[in-house]
């Protein structure tokens, strides 16, 4: 029966971030990732029934949404070419550095996420400290990998990776040196769900542009990144032991963390999504006339219902609240389901499937919402501590990279020649380094 709750546990936020990180694909960079993490942990925070984690669910909400943001700066677009090849080297290298990609994504939200969990009063965490070592991380990593070494992932594109994977880097030794082993392991296993469902979400993208079917296939694999990420995050933080911490919070206390999460990131996607230009370039392909007041309803509609819920949620989770927060379930689920339905909405808004069905898949986000809302509640989980030593990561690891190993070489013998495909190894591209 305890497997049974936990596999519904981790099944209910793979949903919810396999399908928030699905609708991130519209809006990219770091601000919609953001926006899609901070789905993810709501939705963990829902399923693990913790009293005192529901206090400070703005702040714990936005440690993860910020975790998962910051990989958004990487850049991943040729990688997914490389995995289009239709070489062994090239295909194998392309879906294991999407699993390099994918897993610092993962790491680092699944490790601010879990080191907000065991943010308590009788042992908080330096934040201040861990900022600097982050970012001091990143800055030294970037110039001794990319600029000394020049180790490049990506080449031409940004190798930003290298900043995200020094800054794992100082997380990590942060976690060590403060025995923050459950931070850890969540960082962990988070970390390998989004890094396998990355590489294995382009081994389906491959498969489903040879079969010929019309289907947003880079969807698919977003959705993979998001599920795998969330089944990995949610099974780190149900298998460890967390500290009690406080069932109430200082109402000031909460303040920024709320208008981050329900003003300043949503806010953030939509300066950055609905411009003119684009807004035009998409109504004008579903035939919307020129001149039709759609224009402006779809540019400036998404920003009126950010403030008119910001208003909402400010009073209902601040101005009415006393002094010393005390959240329930009741108000943590009301606004899960009011954050995704938003980003729900903003995805119909900006690929006009408000009034087309030329993007069949967006649909999907209801149905996996309806499906999310039918389980969530009934999901009764228990905590338990399972330690996994350093020679069993290692050996998962192994099997991980062999079985990667097996999706290059099904993708390269299911296909010639894809579009999109890309050479970072032989013949052809030493020559033409060689002409530069």
């Amino acid at each position: 029966m305890k497997n049974r709750q936990l596999y519904l546990s981790i099944l209910v936020v793979a949903l919810s971030l396999g399908t928030a990180w699905a609708i991130r694909g519209q809006f990219g960079h770091e601000h919609g990732a953001a926006w899609a993490g901070g789905i993810g942990c709501l939705s963990l925070l829902l399923v693990a029934k913790r009293e005192d984690w529901y206090a400070r669910f703005f702040s714990i909400t936005m440690a993860g949404a910020l975790g998962w943001g910051l990989g958004g700066i990487m850049s991943y677009g040729i990688v997914v070419g490389y995995g289009r090849a239709d070489d062994f080297v090239n295909a194998y290298y392309g879906l294991m550095m999407l699993f390099v990609i994918g897993g610092l994504y993962g790491y680092v939200g699944g490790g601010l996420f879990g080191l907000a969990l065991s943010n308590t009063a009788k042992n908080p965490v330096k934040w201040a400290n861990l900022i600097v070592e982050m970012v001091a991380g990143a800055i030294l990593f970037y110039y001794f990998i990319i600029t000394e070494f020049e180790w490049f992932m990506t080449p031409p594109r940004s190798e930003a990776w290298a900043a995200c994977f020094g800054a794992a880097v100082a997380m990590t030794w942060f976690m060590v040196r403060h025995q923050r082993n459950s931070a850890l392991r969540v960082a962990v296993f988070s970390g390998l769900g989004g890094g396998f469902g990355f590489a294995f979400g382009n081994f389906l993208q491959v498969l489903g542009s040879v079969s010929g079917i019309k289907f947003n296939f880079w969807n698919v694999m977003e959705y993979t990144l998001g599920f795998f990420g969330g089944l990995g995050m949610s099974y780190g933080t149900l298998t460890s032991s967390w500290e009690a911490s406080e069932s109430s919070q200082k109402k000031t206390s909460q303040l920024f963390p709320l208008l981050m999460v329900v003003l300043l990131i949503p806010f953030t996607v939509w300066q950055q999504n609905f411009d003119t230009k684009r807004i035009y370039d998409m109504l004008t392909k579903i035939n919307v006339l020129d001149g039709s007041p759609l224009f402006g309803l779809t540019e400036w509609g998404g920003l009126v219902l950010i403030l008119l819920l910001t208003i909402i949620w400010f009073y209902k989770y601040y101005i009415s609240q006393p002094n010393t927060l005390t959240y329930s379930y009741k108000e943590v689920h009301t606004f899960f389901v009011g954050h995704l339905s938003l980003y729900i909405v903003f995805s119909y808004i900006i690929t006009g499937a408000f009034i087309s069905i030329y993007r069949p898949e967006q649909y999907l986000y209801t149905l996996n919402l309806i499906v999310i809302l039918l389980l969530i509640n009934k999901t009764r989980p228990s905590f338990a501590s399972h330690d996994i030593g350093l020679k069993k990561w290692s050996f998962n690891m192994a099997a991980v990279a062999i079985l990667i190993a097996f999706l290059a070489i099904i993708a390269i013998n299911a296909h010639d020649e894809l579009k999109g495909a890309q050479k970072r190894f032989g013949v052809e591209v030493v020559e033409e380094q060689a002409t530069r």
